[in-house]
């Protein structure tokens, strides 16, 4: 077990002793239910929070006022837009919602501002963390312009499937993680399932041919 939550960090455990001892001092510790909004659009980015347990799911509302889903922050990882909010002084422009009960370090802007200027380390840590979710955005925009759907929803069942390879998700909930409609998850599901590569029941996708499904998503040379 970690000594501190700061061990919790592979990248955060070559702070100095003097360094660490200001970022324990001016952080702390909170907690959120499943279901709380983490942040809003519009509202300031005052701390940036590190996910020490659980799992926050950032989205974004269309034009038209369907929730597109941007990206998960899971515990080991810290939020890409609190960070680039932090250093450039705006505000949200997307919301953060807490999927399970989550537990994450709030280090305070004026904590966060006097270690990015003073220590190499912690501000290696920062960036190195930001510069990984933008590839990820990157893979996602990727995905949304090149690869057909059929292959993005074989790719996120395996990606959200529990250890019984189950999907707790409604064909509204898939159709927002992948920003279309549910109508056209409802369509590829049932080729899904024409294909014996899965089973539905209310609230829930059990797959039942997970080869057939991965199969699908490397002939797109797509991510799981």
């Amino acid at each position: 077990m970690p000594d501190t939550w700061i061990d919790t960090f592979p990248g955060l455990t070559r702070l100095p002793a003097d360094i660490r001892a200001e970022l324990e001092a001016g952080s702390q510790i909170v907690t959120a239910p499943a279901g709380a909004q983490i942040f809003a659009p519009g509202q300031t980015a005052d701390n940036l929070l590190l996910l020490l347990d659980g799992t926050v799911k950032v989205q974004q509302k269309s034009d038209t006022g369907r929730d597109v889903f941007l990206y998960r922050v899971h515990a080991g990882e810290s939020c890409v837009l609190t960070t680039a909010c932090m250093l450039a002084f705006e505000d949200y422009a997307a919301e953060g919602i807490s999927e399970t009960d989550v537990r994450a370090v709030a280090i305070p802007r004026k904590t966060f501002d006097s270690l990015v200027g003073k220590s190499p380390v912690f501000r290696e840590f920062v960036f190195t963390a930001y510069s990984r979710r933008i590839t990820d955005l990157f893979t996602l925009i990727d995905d949304i312009v090149f690869q057909r759907m059929d292959v993005r929803l074989a790719a996120r069942l395996l990606e959200l499937a529990d250890d019984r390879d189950v999907v707790h998700a409604t064909h509204a909930a898939l159709g927002t993680e992948l920003g279309t409609a549910r109508e056209v998850i409802s369509r590829t599901l049932s080729e899904f399932h024409r294909r014996g590569w899965v089973e539905q029941s209310r609230g829930e996708v059990h797959l039942t041919g997970k080869e057939g499904l991965a199969r699908l998503v490397k002939s797109a040379g797509a991510h799981v």
